[in-house]
């Protein structure tokens, strides 16, 4: 399937910085460019506390969460030890200086069933908490959505970025 979806070129991302791309529903993806001009694209909001990583400092192939400082791979979404978590992934290709993502995972990774369901999202949020700190949850997966090896494609071009040439 090729549904991929142009985003912006190369140049209008800043070296070590991040660009946010909305989406109709669910929370927007954040778009980061290394010193050595390699892209990655993970869900803009850190699996700690939900902190916007694009607000965070680029640094090697890392994102620093700016609440609380979280290190978070851009390789992998995977938070750094001894923190525990991981963001969701997207592919980017990029190709002539142009930045692309998949159409397919825009419009399904990290998308909240509740705000896909007309909830809005702080209630959402809410009802997120309440479940999590509930010690009947009816699986770990209810407390912690974020699996425990952070892959969250089997398709290896997730989070393996496509240099331009």
């Amino acid at each position: 399937m090729n549904d991929w979806t142009f985003i912006c070129r190369v140049d209008d991302i800043p070296v070590l910085g991040a660009r946010r791309v909305r989406r109709p529903a669910g929370t927007d993806v954040a778009i980061f460019r290394t010193e050595d001009d390699r892209v990655f694209a993970l869900l803009d909001r850190c699996p700690h506390k939900g902190g916007p990583l694009s607000q965070g400092i680029v640094f090697g192939e890392h994102v620093a969460c700016p609440l609380h400082n979280w290190a978070i791979s851009l390789v992998d979404g995977e938070a750094r030890a001894p923190d525990i978590g991981c963001a969701t992934r997207f592919a980017v290709r990029v190709e002539a200086g142009v930045v692309s993502l998949l159409g397919s995972e825009l419009a399904t990774l990290g998308i909240d069933k509740a705000a896909l369901a007309g909830v809005d999202p702080a209630t959402a949020r809410g009802m997120t908490a309440t479940l999590s700190s509930n010690p009947r949850a009816s699986s770990p997966s209810d407390a912690n959505p974020c699996p425990s090896s952070c892959a969250q494609s089997q398709d290896p071009r997730v989070a393996t970025p496509i240099f331009s040439v």
